[in-house]
């Protein structure tokens, strides 16, 4: 008589839910940049917008949530470059476009490709400098080029400042393509710009800043098109002193550098 296996049956091997959460997070932030062709098409300029600043919330989110659960992965990753090229290249493209570029016919629609373009290229070289070996730990706080997140918020001021103003020289076509050429050079430039790797806070500084948070909230919701705004031009006015910031880390690694290698003569 044969005796029954004493050996329990395999287990089917699933995935964990914690392991989904920042992917759904992340094609809901793609769900978000699709929206804003959507709107756009309907000529619903605010709600177009809206929804590619709501996709740039989400992307500063997946990847912190991904580290919180420990649920980082390759195919996270790759889908999360995916996500960034659709919501702050093709949207703000496309959106730009049917907002006032299209009046530029032919020019204004190689002006939209260049920035998507742009991006696609800015996103790529982005995800090749993670595997160099050789980048220093300092340099992980700084970006090389406006990061297509930002990017997609600076070139969108002249139409979010409209909301405001209205329709003046902001929605020029010629204006907002050299704007637009502009942002999208950016982009793709070796400017080092600031991360929120680099921001560090000392405890005596936690409620001012705690109390910045608030007012900050008040301005977003009393007056949202102006506080993006300002948010967006902000960053871009930091190129100087990250570039200064830069150049001082660079000069103390190539001074380490320079001592070691005299100690090895």
């Amino acid at each position: 008589m044969r005796r029954p296996s004493l050996t329990r049956p395999r287990r089917l091997r699933g995935l964990s839910i914690n392991a989904l959460i920042p992917n759904a997070v992340t094609v809901l932030g793609m769900c978000a940049g699709l929206s804003s062709i959507r709107y756009a098409l309907a000529e619903r300029w605010e709600f177009a917008v809206a929804m590619i600043l709501l996709a740039g919330i989400i992307d500063g989110l997946d990847g912190r949530i991904a580290r919180v659960l420990k649920a980082s992965s390759d195919f996270g990753a790759e889908l999360d470059s995916l996500s960034d090229f659709v919501c702050f290249g093709v949207a703000p493209a496309v959106v730009l476009y049917l907002w006032t570029l299209e009046a530029g016919r032919g020019v204004g629609w190689a002006v939209s490709l260049l920035f998507a373009v742009c991006m696609a290229l800015r996103l790529a070289r982005f995800n090749a400098s993670l595997s160099d070996p050789d980048r220093p730990v300092w340099a992980s706080h700084f970006f090389a080029g406006v990061p297509a997140p930002s990017a997609s918020g600076i070139v969108l001021v002249p139409m979010m400042l409209s909301f405001e103003f209205g329709d003046t020289v902001l929605r020029e076509p010629l204006f907002v393509a050299l704007y637009t050429i502009g942002v999208a050079f950016l982009a793709v430039s070796t400017i080092p710009m600031f991360s929120g790797k680099s921001i560090k806070m000392r405890h005596e500084h936690i409620l001012p800043v705690l109390l910045l948070v608030g007012l900050s909230f008040a301005a977003f919701v009393g007056y949202p098109w102006y506080a993006f705004s300002a948010l967006a031009l902000g960053y871009a006015a930091s190129i100087p002193f990250s570039i200064r910031s830069y150049h001082r880390h660079k000069a103390r690694t190539d001074a380490g550098a320079s001592v070691n290698e005299n100690a090895d003569v």
